[in-house]
């Protein structure tokens, strides 16, 4: 996926295959399975180009991984505790965009703007369960758009980082 993405347009097995040869040795069959997988999952879809597909992301890395911290999210018991000790975690150019994301879906959606706008220039630890709470109401609706599939983990790039012989086996495969 992340050379599908990297590239943001339709590719061959082979132009994978030839951008993969020059960090490592891999066969062909390799990359065909795993963009034949990745298609049947619905992370790309293809079209036919003489006698081979040229493969698209159906989704951007982006909401791919809006859809990874909303899935992680949503799991938590405390949802509020959860995204202040996550916002704890983020350097100060990460709270930077998050402010930034956080003023640009208020622009759409108009509601709470005013205190979302001061608990953003905040830094976590002042940020309190309910304050959080209150800004998950809003923003959790908001999500850019979810992958299709699987959000629970990363999406591998080759069957070689998934750690196994077989690729077609990885992640739910047809195996053999």
């Amino acid at each position: 996926m992340t050379r599908v993405w990297k590239w943001n347009r339709p590719v061959t097995v082979r132009e994978v295959l030839e951008d993969l040869q020059q960090e490592r040795s891999i066969a062909y069959t390799t990359v065909m399975t795993v963009l034949d997988n990745l298609h049947q999952k619905g992370w790309v879809r293809r079209e036919a180009e003489g006698r081979a597909y040229r493969y698209e992301a159906v989704s951007t890395r982006a909401a791919y991984a809006a859809a990874l911290m909303n899935d992680a999210w949503s799991q938590s018991d405390n949802a509020a505790a959860a995204l202040v000790a996550f916002f704890g975690m983020m350097s100060e150019e990460q709270r930077r965009a998050l402010r930034d994301a956080v003023r640009m879906v208020e622009g759409t959606s108009g509601s709470g703007a005013a205190e979302s706008a001061e608990l953003s220039t905040r830094s976590p630890a002042e940020v309190t369960p309910e304050e959080s709470a209150e800004v998950k109401g809003e923003v959790k609706g908001e999500v850019l758009g979810e992958a299709p599939g699987e959000v629970g983990g990363e999406v591998p790039d080759t069957a070689a980082e998934t750690g196994d012989e077989n690729p077609g086996s990885a992640r739910g495969g047809r195996g053999r």
